[in-house]
């Protein structure tokens, strides 16, 4: 079964709709692989800190019916697309990786690129999968994060809980 990994942020309603995003997807695949949550600013405009993390996770469907899945949870949890692509948003699932697959095709690219640029997807990243090679830089992602530019972003592990559904 191919192992997927993806990204969560929010920062409208963060603590609510974190929790409503991964619930959403333990119901549709299952057992999750949870990282940490972090609090990261917002990057690219003014708004609300967002909460990040990354989920793993294993399905039998292909790559663009998991990206299919994963725009409509968004759209059930109020995701606003008429905003522009840097603005505060309710909840963000970004399909990070798909097993070992390298594909750039209209808007999916896969791995996408923001794990090599932003620290709220590559420290969470590191955290779950840390031994698991960047399929186009071929390192792991412990040794991508190493070598990050930690300065860069301020971003910090919070305590969550997730209660009786994690």
């Amino acid at each position: 079964m191919p192992q997927v990994y993806i990204s969560l942020g929010s920062n409208i309603n963060r603590e609510a709709l974190t929790r409503a995003g991964v619930n959403a997807l333990r119901h549709r695949y299952g057992e999750l692989l949870l990282s940490s949550v972090y609090e990261s600013e917002a990057v690219g405009f003014k708004g609300e800190n967002f909460y990040n993390m990354v989920i793993g996770l294993q399905t039998n469907d292909d790559v663009h019916t998991v990206a299919k899945t994963l725009r409509q949870i968004e759209d059930t949890h109020g995701r606003d697309r008429t905003k522009p692509v840097f603005s505060s948003r309710t909840l963000d699932l970004d399909l990070l990786l798909y097993d070992d697959l390298i594909l750039d095709e209209n808007k999916l690219q896969i791995p996408r690129h923001e794990i090599l640029l932003r620290a709220f997807v590559l420290w969470p990243m590191a955290e779950v999968a840390a031994d698991l090679i960047h399929p186009l830089i071929n390192k792991s992602y412990a040794e991508l994060w190493q070598a990050f530019d930690k300065q860069k972003e301020k971003l910090q592990p919070i305590d969550f809980d997730f209660g009786e559904s994690a």
